[in-house]
């Protein structure tokens, strides 16, 4: 009895994902796993979307996205539903949901993008493959010190994703050489944003609950007259300072691109994971005004983009 009640309750889960538009036709099936309200993920998807069509694929696959929120069962749900419907290629956007499809299976291929430290998180396997975000936290460091040189820097992460935990220990480790103190802060929800003080400036790691909560966090840093710097996009526009990070169209088009060839009969084992060669740096000059901070000409040159 209990077994037919759990076999309901999973059709139940899968039917939105069976029922997609286009399921009958299709003759190979790639679940995305895309956490929700995350922007850079979502531009990571547009131009994975964009690249698959570009490569003919499109009509020759079905594309069955799910949109979990960012905590570990969700991720994980979602993982085992891209496995029971029988997913050719598994497609995972960011390091906590890419770990958890890395727990579910070891026989359905996946491919990763937006995830900033693979190694971090243990991502190895015959089944595994992608492109890395990862991006030099140093670079980070000493734009963010040349606009103000702060004594103490805020190090915003997730303790359940362990390359965000990765990212807050680099910070540590390069704090002698840049000469700041570190205070770290364990963000999990919005209630964990009003503990965050004491600190000259904050950087705000790849952690999914700081991009969701980021509005929140750059509202505490206006408090602090705190500037902020980040190595991952999404908050340009509510306030972070300083954003260094890899193009989320290169990460989407090389994840089209490595599915596209797993689907050819290529195996993940034999296409190596990719580090980005395109890396954007956006600076907020509004907000560094609104601060009464000065940015350097050379830090000015230097970006792909200002935010006025």
């Amino acid at each position: 009895m209990r077994n037919a009640a759990r076999a309901i309750v999973w059709a139940m889960l899968l039917l939105p994902l069976l029922a997609a538009p286009g399921a009958a036709r299709a003759e190979q099936t790639v679940a995305v796993i895309l956490t929700g309200a995350v922007p850079y993920y979502e531009k990571i998807d547009s131009a994975f979307n964009e690249e698959l069509g570009r490569l003919g694929m499109s009509g020759k696959v079905r594309v069955l996205t799910q949109k979990p929120a960012n905590n570990k069962m969700a991720w994980a749900n979602s993982a085992r539903k891209a496995v029971a419907v029988g997913s050719d290629v598994i497609v995972a956007y960011g390091g906590g949901a890419a770990a958890e499809v890395a727990a579910e299976t070891s026989d359905v291929p996946v491919v990763y993008a937006g995830v900033f430290n693979p190694g971090a998180l243990g991502l190895k396997g015959k089944n595994l493959t992608g492109i890395s975000s990862k991006v030099p936290i140093a670079g980070v460091l000493k734009n963010l010190k040349a606009i103000k040189d702060f004594g103490s820097l805020g190090v915003i992460y997730d303790s359940t994703e362990k390359d965000t935990v990765a990212q807050a220990r680099e910070v540590s480790r390069l704090s002698d050489q840049f000469g700041f103190r570190v205070v770290e802060f364990n963000v999990q929800g919005l209630s964990d944003i009003a503990r965050i003080e004491g600190v000259d400036a904050l950087f705000v790691s790849t952690s999914c609950t700081a991009q969701v909560c980021v509005s929140g966090i750059v509202d505490r840093a206006r408090q602090l007259k705190a500037p902020t710097a980040s190595p991952v996009s999404g908050g340009e526009q509510a306030g972070i300072v300083l954003t260094i990070y890899a193009s989320a169209e290169e990460q989407g088009r090389t994840a089209a691109q490595m599915v596209a060839k797993i689907l050819q009969g290529e195996k993940p084992s034999s296409i190596p994971v990719k580090a980005p060669r395109e890396i954007e740096m956006v600076v907020n000059l509004k907000e560094t005004r609104n601060l009464g901070l000065r940015v350097p000409m050379d830090v000015l040159t230097s970006a792909t983009r200002v935010v006025k």
